[in-house]
């Protein structure tokens, strides 16, 4: 769903696009052909967010496989950190849940 909604957004905004959203776009696209396509549009913005974002080092022809491998397991490994976020706050609901029906 995130990934469509980055995807129109660049869409829509790709002809005329800010500073901002370039930033925006490749810090957060998901798709290889579009990350490609602004690293080459934007090598030096690019090259700095690689820092933060380590499959953008791959945004380049020749490495698709290589970039998408590296997405989904960015996307994984940011699954697993909302998981272990929230598991403690689900089980804390769980609990005032279960306190409360005894309650009643």
């Amino acid at each position: 769903m995130l990934r469509r909604l980055v995807e129109a957004n660049y869409f829509k905004y790709r002809e005329r696009p800010t500073r901002q959203q370039f930033r925006f776009w490749l810090l957060e696209l998901r798709t290889p052909e579009l990350l490609i396509e602004l690293t080459a549009a934007q090598p030096q913005l690019a090259r700095r967010l690689a820092a933060t974002r380590s499959p953008l080092k791959l945004a380049k022809p020749g490495y698709e496989i290589e970039l998408t491998n590296a997405l989904v397991a960015e996307e994984l490994s940011e699954r697993e950190a909302d998981r272990r976020y929230w598991a403690p706050l689900k089980k804390e609901l769980e609990t005032l849940r279960l306190a409360r029906g005894r309650r009643k």
